[in-house]
């Protein structure tokens, strides 16, 4: 029996066999996924070694599963690598370096395949700052929600050339709250919905200031 997982969403099934054949044979479960939603569902349900994910998805972008799968403090700790024929489709969301999972280019031959697992594991086991988790304090009389306190989250500013620019990071954060009767779970749901919201718009807040870094230096030069 097959020791290790691997996950592959991908909306090509060509992709999908390729990946299959060009693994190690009775080492690895592959299990298909063609669209963001069916891999989600896979991810939840399993227990996975390792995922690929395609960043261009149907139903679900990669991009969104990407984040479902960072907010969460178990599902971020699985191996993970990101397939795209276009890097600059990723590195518009998700800037370089790739700390904690690794690219893989399309298309990729069985050498590279091998090294990108390779890569995600190691990259996997890095540590990270843990998850800010977002508190609920829930107080229910009569039925409604009395209060709801939320952590907020911390920002980081690195320098260039003794000029300050301050670069604004917000980690991901999941709402929880203490099972009460009558707790609304619309309002978390709604909470955790802004947070994601939130990071995509500071992701993209970081690649505008990274290109103004790189206009300063070269105005300083």
């Amino acid at each position: 029996m097959a020791s290790n997982k691997i996950l592959v969403i991908d909306d090509t099934t060509v992709v999908r066999v390729k990946v299959r054949e060009m693994l190690p044979p009775g080492n690895f479960e592959v299990l298909e996924a063609k669209d963001g939603v069916e891999g989600l569902n896979f991810i939840l349900q399993e227990k996975l070694s390792l995922i690929m994910l395609d960043f261009l998805l149907p139903k679900m972008s990669g991009w969104e599963v990407f984040q479902k799968v960072q907010a969460d403090p178990e599902l971020r700790k699985i191996p993970l690598v990101i397939m795209s024929g276009r890097k600059e489709e990723v590195t518009e969301k998700i800037t370089e370096p790739f700390e904690y999972f690794e690219f893989l280019g399309k298309p990729f031959d069985q050498k590279q395949l091998i090294s990108a697992i390779k890569l995600a594991m190691t990259k996997a086991k890095q540590p990270r700052p843990e998850l800010v988790t977002v508190g609920a304090a829930v107080a229910v009389k009569n039925g409604t929600v009395a209060t709801l306190e939320a952590a907020t989250a911390t920002v980081t500013a690195p320098s260039v050339a003794n000029t300050a620019i301050a670069t604004p990071s917000v980690t991901t954060a999941t709402v929880t709250t203490p099972s009460a009767g009558g707790a609304s779970d619309a309002e978390i749901n709604a909470l955790n919905e802004k947070m994601v919201k939130m990071q995509a718009e500071i992701d993209g807040l970081k690649k505008q200031l990274t290109q103004v870094v790189t206009f300063i230096k070269q105005k300083i030069k």
